[in-house]
């Protein structure tokens, strides 16, 4: 297949299926991560404000209904760009945002699970997003310093106040979701996860035996998976598309539980990547990259 565009094939997003997070919140399994939006470092606002609007708008305009942030994502600035760009919002649409860092300057972050910083982090995100409940609200990273049953038991207190309808966690483990599921559902977990990073197999494998939604953030490693090179630009040269449409169809296709959310700052790349719900790999291929996804080099031509 050629690229796709959004003139010739409408909304790629549906294409990538619909996955129930929770049990009642149905969305396409391709995403849009809204973290690249902001500025140098997830610092500040964007160089070009305009571009940003129109991506979110796009977003929606392809199909896409599951938009994932945070309030540390500039931090502030992406929430209330995702705000200025589509509110009011559809009944199809669903942000999810997190909470649980602290932003002391650019490319810098800072555990923060104290139960009084993720409530005002949640009324924050609230109000920044012009929302009276958040569709899904994770924890952006476990604290060691704070208890957990701490923070959890905020969160179930926020979800009975019904500020948040489900609750999702980052960056975890098994053993740590396994903890928190003894005190309340989970709806999704967001990890690490691509192509040349698989650290966190063990917890697709137990997000798809439970039905529990698995988000992987850096699906394109950084964009290392869209450099081209190495046996992912052979098999996008087979399909007659890019390496990062191959490396977003693998993912969609590895896991019926996996919600890819690639993130960009460009309608142009926004676009392309949306457009891999619609490429279809074979056996053969899906073989051929799982084999040799251990070596970066090898299947991306990496560079760096």
């Amino acid at each position: 297949m050629k690229q796709a565009s959004k003139s010739s094939n409408g909304r790629p997003a549906v294409k990538s299926g619909t996955f129930v997070i929770g049990g009642d919140l149905a969305v396409h399994r391709m995403g849009f991560g809204a973290m690249r939006l902001t500025g140098p470092g997830v610092w500040g606002e964007p160089s070009d404000r305009r571009e940003a609007v129109a991506v979110l708008r796009e977003a929606v305009d392809l199909g896409i209904t599951l938009i994932d942030t945070a309030d540390s994502y500039g931090p502030e600035v992406s929430e209330r760009l995702i705000a200025e760009a589509l509110y009011p919002y559809g009944s199809d649409l669903a942000i999810a945002t997190k909470a649980g860092l602290r932003r002391p300057g650019p490319d810098q972050w800072v555990e923060d699970g104290r139960p009084e910083h993720l409530r005002s982090a949640c009324e924050g995100s609230l109000r920044r997003l012009r929302l009276e409940r958040i569709d899904l609200f994770q924890l952006h990273r476990i604290d060691p310093k704070v208890a957990l049953e701490d923070q959890i038991g905020l969160l179930v207190d926020l979800q009975r106040e019904g500020k948040i309808r489900h609750i999702g966690l980052s960056e975890v483990k098994v053993k740590q979701i396994k903890a928190v599921r003894k005190m309340t559902p989970v709806a999704s977990v967001q990890n690490l996860y691509n192509l040349i990073d698989r650290t966190s197999e063990d917890v697709l494998e137990y997000c798809g035996r439970e039905g529990i939604g698995f988000i992987p953030w850096s699906p394109l490693a950084m964009g290392d998976l869209a450099e081209g090179g190495g046996l992912l630009a052979e098999a996008a040269g087979r399909l007659g598309v890019q390496p990062a449409q191959v490396a977003l169809a693998w993912l969609l296709r590895k896991s019926p539980v996996m919600l890819p959310i690639p993130g960009t700052s460009t309608v142009e790349h926004l676009m392309e990547n949306t457009a891999s719900a619609l490429i279809t790999l074979d056996d053969s291929t899906m073989k051929e990259l799982e084999r040799s996804g251990g070596d970066g080099a090898y299947l991306a031509g990496a560079t760096r």
